[in-house]
């Protein structure tokens, strides 16, 4: 069985920044594609970043772009959200996925972490 634990959510100012971990037990990581999505109160979830496990293709939405960067560590079966300039926008639950397929599509993502919450006040 697959689990997904997020860690590194909190409260920062607008501008500021955090930095968002998911760590992944069961299965083989390394064959995973992993994303981060959000949702925010009242909001549909949204997909954020994504990479395969090379490292070499991503994809962002394009509110983060150049603002947010993911990366991964296949030995430590993490994955990682970078997040500067934050704005009050991209205040939501963060939310850790796994899956084969390189997507922006929620329903493409088979294991989900619990999330963790990031609040940017303004």
């Amino acid at each position: 069985q697959v689990h997904l634990v997020e860690s590194g959510g909190g409260l920062v100012q607008a501008g500021g920044s955090l930095s968002l971990s998911c760590v992944v037990s069961g299965g083989t990581f390394s064959r995973y594609v992993m994303a981060w999505f959000r949702q925010a109160p009242g909001k549909e979830r949204e997909f954020v970043a994504a990479s395969r496990w090379t490292g070499g293709s991503q994809l962002y939405a394009d509110s983060v772009k150049g603002r947010f960067t993911i990366s991964r560590d296949n030995a430590k079966k993490m994955a990682n959200l970078q997040m500067i300039s934050l704005k009050p926008e991209d205040t939501a639950v963060y939310y850790c996925a796994a899956g084969g397929t390189l997507s922006t599509r929620a329903t493409t993502f088979d294991h989900w972490g619990q999330g963790t919450q990031v609040t940017v006040s303004s």
